[in-house]
């Protein structure tokens, strides 16, 4: 482990809470609890809520207009130092948080001094983490929304002409449209919205006020603050305000399930890559080659995209033992909670953007995907229904059809042959077998064949309007 920085003379030697100690802290302390390498991203957060308080302070005459301007103007002056990046960090800056009030106390001396009235640091890095979330919960659903855009886009293009085998158990099952598989991800990308909307409704609660957590003895008005800020409410238990943390982990769990639908995604691309399925090729622009094989194009986008679930699964997971044993109120152990968060949000976005880029530019191949799916086997079931149509029992025509497809794998007998020679079937029953018609049997409502796709498309283009109602308001 690297020496600990020399700490200067003078009070930005010392931590804010220095009075209670008569030692300065250890470098192993600082070493061990310090955060500042990673709530940096908080500071915009901070000043916000810090300005927010300020004013409060003012309004209820706990700070005169001339403090509070003061306070204000050295915000304003730290916030230009961070911007221009030439803030300068001390060792004792435990965190972005005391960064800046030790900094605003240096500008704006007694009148900086008076910034934390009312306030702890347990309230205060809770207000400023859910400011973040409330943020970046929103740039991860216009992400995603972007996403559905172009698998929306993707779909109307194919429309209803390319169809491809769907899968069960990833044996070929039942023939869908191409458009109809497109629309199946853009649907539980819809949920992840969902989701998010309703994450960010519970956390857009303000917890400025709640002190320690106890409140305070002082005059304060959490309804100020929160107002200004533009959260929805204040907090009401005071003791929950500075402990809770549940909006932390229902924004990893979002992030996590939706990591997991781009996973699925991504095994899909990596499939349909593969020269076994060649139903997409990729673009140079989004593949990797091999250092050592010169033939390969390997699909590392959609690979990724499937190994990183498991890392923000191991967030989410991570972050719920943390806090499994926790009792009331505060404890260090929150400082936990930014890391996984932070590295969620990031990989979530890297994820989106990388896999839209691919489907962006790549290409499917057609003639492959109906190839595949005009293999008569797939059209089994239509003919199962067929007899069901016709008086039989489904248990006994499933058994029927069953019978001719197991015939002919082992004979090695066309389909076709054994369905004409079948007196229950014959040449009606033969029409479902010609290319492309097991598809268009497909007629239920939000069923893969081409008379559901219409109303499915429009359902979907209202989807992403009223998803864009919301990320506008």
């Amino acid at each position: 482990m690297p020496d600990a920085p020399d700490v200067p003379d003078g009070p930005t030697g010392q931590p804010l809470w220095h009075g209670r100690f008569a030692d300065g802290p250890s470098d192993e302390l600082l070493a061990f609890t310090v955060s500042l390498g990673f709530d940096r991203r908080l500071a915009r957060d901070d000043l916000e809520g810090s300005r927010a308080h300020v004013r409060m302070l003012g309004a209820v005459g706990l700070l005169d207009d001339a403090d509070v301007a003061a306070v204000l103007v050295a915000l304003d002056t730290v916030e230009s130092e961070l911007a221009e990046n030439c803030f300068v960090f001390v060792p004792t800056d435990e965190d972005v948080h005391t960064a800046i009030e030790r900094r605003v106390i240096e500008i704006a001396g007694d009148a900086g001094a008076r910034l934390h009235t009312g306030r702890s640091r347990n309230d205060q890095v809770a207000t400023d983490l859910r400011l973040w979330v409330r943020r970046a919960g929103r740039d991860a659903a216009s992400r995603t929304h972007s996403f559905q855009e172009t698998l929306l886009r993707l779909a109307e293009e194919c429309g209803g002409d390319a169809y491809l085998p769907g899968y069960t158990h990833l044996q070929r099952a039942q023939p869908v449209l191409l458009a109809h598989h497109l629309l199946a991800h853009f649907w539980a990308l819809a949920r992840d919205v969902e989701r998010w909307r309703d994450a960010l409704a519970r956390a857009d609660v303000s917890p400025l006020g709640a002190g320690a957590l106890a409140g305070s003895s002082l005059p304060i008005d959490p309804d100020h603050t929160a107002q200004a800020l533009g959260f929805a409410r204040r907090f009401e238990n005071s003791i929950d305000a500075v402990s809770d943390r549940d909006f932390v982990a229902e924004a990893l769990f979002v992030l996590a399930l939706e990591q997991v639908h781009l996973s699925r995604l991504g095994e899909e691309i990596v499939l349909w890559a593969s020269d076994e399925f060649a139903f997409l090729g990729l673009a140079d622009s989004h593949s990797t080659g091999s250092s050592m094989l010169p033939h390969k194009k390997n699909p590392d986008i959609a690979e990724l995209a499937r190994g990183k679930a498991g890392r923000v699964i191991g967030d989410l997971t991570g972050f719920l033992a943390t806090l499994k044993g926790l009792p009331l109120a505060y404890n260090r152990d929150l400082q936990e909670d930014k890391e996984p968060l932070f590295d969620a949000v990031e990989t979530c976005a890297l994820s989106l953007s990388a896999l839209q880029g691919l489907l962006e530019t790549a290409t499917f191949n057609f003639e492959a995907m109906r190839a595949a799916a005009d293999e008569p086997a797939t059209a089994a079931t239509d003919l199962a229904e067929h007899l069901v149509r016709g008086g039989t029992p489904f248990r006994e025509a499933h058994a029927i059809v069953g019978n001719l497809v197991r015939q002919s794998a082992e004979r090695g007998v066309p389909l076709e042959e054994l369905v004409m020679t079948e007196p229950r079937l014959g040449p009606d029953a033969l029409a479902l077998l010609e290319p492309g018609e097991a598809v268009r049997q497909r007629t239920t409502p939000g069923g893969g064949g081409p008379d559901a796709l219409g109303a499915q498309l429009s359902a979907a283009r209202a989807c992403l309007v009223e998803q864009l109602t919301w990320l506008e308001g």
